[in-house]
């Protein structure tokens, strides 16, 4: 297995690094978003259980996030637009690195919902999309009695972030200090169930719909930041998608079936994501 960090620059000049973790014979390559403030890095792990797999991954990087070579505040700002530009050219990147491989695009929590659609606006490019513990973030796709708080929260957040210039992830528990932009579009979602976003005039709606690849999508017993319902209401927006769908406990995750705790033991969850696959190399 090869470990790499590969340079990459989206159009307005923003940098990151794309980890990679590459097997001798991959069969297929995944690109990977993490969920909302959380760092690549952290995934490794999950890459290399993957590659251990044959499938050769590389880790995005969040603008504002990690390896990012600019911050949220001070000026700084984005959304959906500027994240999905970012991936566009770590999907470049990857797609020159893996050669003919069948590609694959994935995600966790907010990395998942902007896997798919990533993957609906470049129509024909990504044969498959990967979930774990993603969902669409509409309040009313959420179980009592959590659905309640989630309108005021939404709308606060909202406010905070335009307010501060940036929203103050890390102290207030939600997420990194991230862009007003991203808090705005990602509310928007919240608030209406539809996934559209400042500067996109593309209908992000009719293209999930015309999203005709395969979806594998897992939801953690302990989860109630992505429960079973929420995923339902993605995959919904993915009509003519071939889906399979799990829901796990603790035993079958082999740890904690919460949020995060998976990223840490991921062998389990990998042996699933791959059960789709052909282990022959491309």
């Amino acid at each position: 297995m090869k470990s790499l960090e590969l340079e990459v620059q989206s159009l307005d000049g923003h940098q990151a690094a794309l980890i990679a973790r590459v097997p001798d014979a991959p069969c297929a390559s995944l690109l990977w978003l993490p969920a909302l403030g959380v760092a690549a890095r952290h995934y490794i792990p999950l890459a290399e259980a993957l590659a251990a797999r044959g499938v050769a991954v590389y880790l995005h990087e969040w603008r504002g996030n990690g390896s990012s070579s600019i911050r949220a505040g001070g000026g700084s700002d984005w959304g959906y637009r500027e994240l999905l530009g970012d991936i566009d050219a770590s999907s470049a990147i990857s797609t020159t690195h893996a050669g003919g491989l069948p590609r694959l695009a994935g995600g966790h929590s907010l990395g998942g919902q902007l896997a798919c659609i990533h993957a609906a606006l470049a129509p024909g490019t990504i044969e498959g999309i990967w979930l774990v513990a993603s969902g669409a973030p509409y309040w009313r796709a959420f179980p009592r009695p959590t659905r309640w708080g989630l309108p005021p929260a939404a709308r606060f957040l909202r406010w905070l972030a335009k307010r501060r210039g940036f929203l103050p992830g890390r102290s207030i528990r939600f997420g990194g200090n991230e862009a007003a932009g991203v808090m705005a579009d990602w509310a928007r979602t919240a608030l209406s169930g539809r996934y559209a976003a400042f500067g996109i005039n593309t209908d992000i709606e009719v293209a999930l719909a015309a999203f005709m690849g395969s979806v594998r999508g897992l939801t953690l017993a302990k989860d109630w930041m992505a429960p079973p319902s929420s995923l339902e209401l993605l995959l919904s927006k993915l009509a003519n998608a071939s889906v399979t769908k799990a829901h796990w406990s603790d035993a079958q995750v082999g740890t904690s079936a919460d949020h995060f705790t998976w990223m840490k033991h991921p062998d389990a969850v990998a042996a699933w994501l791959t059960g789709g696959i052909s282990t022959k190399p491309g």
